[in-house]
């Protein structure tokens, strides 16, 4: 899934919660986590690439054969794309905060999605380190998914919008008894 549509189906299911829940979950920390992922894996390659072509070092912002390698970004979108590891920072936040940091779900959403709309080299290794097992989903990308995407989020928030909670307005309430 694109980092977009991550951040907009994080900041839904946060609202969505927030409605329901009497502890609130932040909504800038949880689509923060919910784009975490992607930004860990790329901000780094995308802001040494743009370094390089500012600089000369290379003539594309694009990967070239023979040209600086960043191996090492597999590693890490790895790491953080792992169900296993993503348990192991819930569960030790929880216990640093004493609660459960439920904004962190948002990661947790961004691996599930990305599980089946990701494959070949991006394929989401959910058990990561100790499996490389994966599925290969459908594209992101692929014009009918991504269409489908959108329009999907266009439905969930209207829905919200339509659901939305309504202020009370006590003068309305006097007025209509009168």
């Amino acid at each position: 899934m694109d980092i977009v549509a991550h951040g907009l189906y994080t900041a839904a299911a946060a609202i969505f919660v927030n409605r329901r829940l009497a502890a609130p979950v932040r909504l800038g920390w949880a689509v923060f986590f919910g784009v975490f992922p992607d930004l860990a894996s790329f901000t780094v390659p995308a802001v040494l690439r743009i370094w390089w072509r500012l600089t000369g070092a290379t003539t594309t912002l694009l990967p070239q054969p023979g040209g600086p390698r960043l191996d090492w970004v597999f590693g890490l979108y790895n790491c953080v794309h792992s169900l296993l590891i993503f348990v192991l920072v819930f569960v030790a936040a929880w216990i640093i905060a004493r609660r459960p940091v439920w904004e962190l779900l948002g990661w947790l959403l961004h691996i599930a999605v990305d599980i089946v709309t990701h494959r070949g080299w991006f394929a989401i290794q959910p058990l990561w380190p100790v499996s490389s097992v994966h599925l290969d989903g459908i594209p992101w990308e692929t014009p009918w998914l991504l269409a489908a995407t959108y329009a999907f989020l266009v439905a969930i928030f209207f829905a919200l919008w339509r659901t939305r909670p309504q202020p009370f307005h006590q003068g309305t309430a006097h007025r209509q008894s009168l």
